[in-house]
This record gives structure tokens, C-alpha cells and sequence, in this order.
């Protein structure tokens, strides 16, 4: 488990940055992503969620 936990992505609230393999504290970080990409991508993809989960809550 520990080597499938290397492959994967992280993107890192707290620096900006996008770890490879679980780098920071789980509570600074957000992730697993599969690719680098996906984790660049995090603060846009939470934003989608939070604006989804909002949107249901209003139904």
C-alpha cells in the first residue's frame, strides 16, 4: 500500500504546492490525485464540489 501511495498526487493547501507521494501532514494536504495535473487542479475541483454540494442542498 505504501508503494500505491507513492504514485499518487497531492496538492498541498497550506504551501500551493503539489507533492509526489505523501509528503505533509494529511490535514495540509488533499488528495489522492492520479496525476500531477488532476492535483494542480485541486482549489479548482474543491471549488466545483463545494458549488455541486450547494446546488443540492438547495433542492
Amino acid at each position: 500500500m505504501a508503494h500505491e501511495a507513492e504514485q499518487q498526487w497531492w496538492y498541498n493547501h497550506k504551501t500551493g504546492e503539489v507533492e509526489h507521494g505523501p509528503q505533509s501532514l494529511g490535514s495540509d494536504r488533499d488528495g489522492p490525485y492520479a496525476t500531477e495535473a488532476d492535483a494542480r487542479r485541486a482549489p479548482e475541483i474543491a471549488r466545483e464540489r463545494a458549488r455541486a454540494w450547494a446546488a443540492d442542498d438547495e433542492e
